[in-house]
């Protein structure tokens, strides 16, 4: 059984995930037979290294619901040679505030986590007047604490790295979490989503990539039909800039198919036909995902919404409103 590697020290949200991600490769659909162990690296990019050489499965985050898709992991996953995600685990996602030594306030101090993590708790670090330096994860952050100083991270960090505790869930938003991919090259990843085929998994879902090489104009349109007129659900739909290059992009789906199925084998056929560039950068056994609707309060300021109700002429304020931020 081959090590998973986890973006450490020990402690982080990556680690949390990683032991989601051992209990469901010792059993299950998705199970090798046993829990592979557990390996902290320092850096995504080893990670992304030893799965590539085949010497280990790697776990990475991958999507915020608070800050959205991590970027740079992304980046890395579209530029991978032999790297593909076929699990997604969820960790929830609360912060507590550290200092080491005795309890004192943390205010005017210099505060450090991960780039989401301090991202994700911009309310306390504005109250306190903390000065935010950005760390490569919030577990380091704890580790690393100097006195007079403040960490941000996971509330297993106190005990794990004899932090004291000054503030518990100082993240801005609760119900917070993060996805995170599961790993491995293509030829094994394929091995295990065959063995959770022929164990009675048969709904996945398939985040895939395109990059059509001729631009222009209803480019991107054509491509979108395609996977419409196949009667494809996509429940995400992103772009990244293809690097140094003005006006060339690629595009991330997340389709509820797998590529096996037949409609979704016939768009991707039909997409490789017409002569544009596609990858797919994870499978793995879909999960219900919650559909709620937008209510109003959600909504940030300024734009345009009618409500309920018609918008008539003689509505006079909600028409300068339309006029405002609509037509300049």
């Amino acid at each position: 059984m081959k090590p998973l590697y986890y973006l450490g020290p020990q402690g982080s949200f990556t680690h949390q995930a990683a032991a989601g991600a051992a209990q469901l490769l010792s059993g299950g659909p998705l199970g090798a037979g046993q829990a592979p162990q557990l390996i902290a690296v320092s850096d995504v990019p080893t990670i992304m290294a030893a799965v590539e050489r085949g010497k280990a499965w790697g776990v990475v985050a991958w999507e915020s619901n608070v800050e959205g898709y991590v970027v740079p992991n992304l980046d890395l996953l579209i530029d991978s040679h032999d790297a593909v995600g076929f699990a997604r685990i969820v960790v929830d996602i609360a912060f507590d505030a550290f200092t080491r030594g005795p309890r004192v306030e943390p205010d005017g101090a210099q505060v450090s986590a991960h780039p989401h993590g301090l991202a994700q708790c911009k309310g306390f670090i504005a109250e306190h007047h903390l000065t935010a330096v950005p760390a490569s994860s919030n577990a380091a952050a704890c580790r690393d604490l100097e006195t007079g100083q403040v960490a941000l991270g996971p509330s297993i960090c106190g005990p794990l790295y004899g932090l004291t505790t000054v503030a518990s869930s100082v993240q801005d938003y609760s119900g917070a979490h993060t996805e995170f991919l599961v790993l491995a090259p293509r030829d094994e990843a394929r091995a295990l989503l065959e063995r959770a085929r022929t164990d009675g998994v048969d709904e996945f879902e398939t985040i895939v990539t395109f990059i059509p090489l001729s631009t222009g104009p209803g480019v991107l349109a054509n491509l979108l039909d395609v996977v419409r007129d196949a009667g494809l659900n996509m429940t995400s739909f992103i772009s990244r800039p293809i690097k140094g290059h003005d006006g060339t992009y690629s595009f991330i789906v997340t389709l509820d198919a797998a590529p096996w199925q037949p409609r979704f084998r016939a768009v991707l056929e039909q997409i490789v036909d017409h002569g544009d560039w596609v990858k797919t950068l994870a499978v793995y056994p879909r999960r219900e995902r919650p559909n709620p609707p937008v209510d109003a309060w959600m909504l940030p300021q300024g734009g345009v919404h009618v409500g309920e109700g018609t918008l008539h002429a003689a509505d006079t304020d909600r028409m300068d409103a339309m006029r405002r931020e609509l037509l300049w």
